[in-house]
């Protein structure tokens, strides 16, 4: 489909209701929960969604299709999310956003090129659609009121439960400085889009001081999550 069309497509479709109707976002996220929180608020918005849990794989996706919204965390498991950014800022047209948990990689994120930046958990309608309005093209961006939904939005459970899976299985794994970093800069993310103090407080400790006791605390909580969630 030519830029044109879908530009018309984008533009012809969208709603109050529905303001990114027409629109197709890539979100490059590792995270299954956040991803889940992500798609609720495209759907609500009228936006189709695709999902990449790595660099590898979002490069993958570009090279065959051409999304109108690029969603890009700053921390996935190879690599730094800001060299997406640049990288598609530099060959393609979509609007770039980039996301963290860490309200500091917003200056990461724009100096790259993003076009804004969304701050993890993000609960917010209304503050998702003008971030994402607010970096669109004129051509593409609807213009008039929009009714927001204050219908809660809840992301799967079963979401979360693979992300602490998933990280139990890496703390079960050699300690590794670069593997520990990383979970515990996951873990924290995953903790405060649950709000669950006791997991954050677990895996900032880790990332603060690695330590076999920091690897022990954090798995004993991860453990003890799933077993809540099994208990259901």
């Amino acid at each position: 489909m030519s830029d044109d069309l879908s530009s018309f497509l984008a533009k012809r479709s969208a709603s109050a209701e529905r303001p990114l109707a027409g629109l197709t976002v890539l979100v490059v996220e590792d995270s299954r929960f956040a991803c889940e929180a992500l798609r609720l608020m495209c759907l609500r918005s009228g936006a189709r969604i695709c999902r990449a849990d790595c660099l590898r794989a979002a490069r993958r996706h570009l090279q065959t299709y051409r999304p109108n919204v690029v969603i890009v965390d700053l921390g996935l498991p190879d690599g730094s999310g800001d060299e997406l950014i640049a990288q598609i800022k530099a060959t393609s047209a979509p609007a770039v956003f980039g996301i963290s948990g860490d309200a500091g990689s917003a200056a990461l994120a724009m100096a790259a090129g993003a076009d804004g930046f969304l701050e993890k958990p993000i609960e917010s309608l209304a503050l998702f659609q003008n971030t994402i309005l607010a970096g669109l093209p004129d051509h593409a961006r609807h213009a008039g009121p929009r009714r927001i939904d204050e219908a809660p939005l809840i992301p799967d459970p079963l979401a979360l439960q693979d992300d602490l899976s998933q990280m139990a299985d890496a703390l079960r794994e050699p300690p590794e400085a670069a593997r520990l970093g990383y979970v515990a800069q996951f873990l924290t993310g995953v903790a405060r889009a649950a709000h669950d103090a006791a997991l954050a407080d677990a895996a900032s400790a880790l990332e603060r001081a690695p330590s076999p006791a920091a690897v022990a605390r954090l798995s004993s909580v991860v453990n003890a999550r799933l077993s809540e969630r099994a208990a259901f």
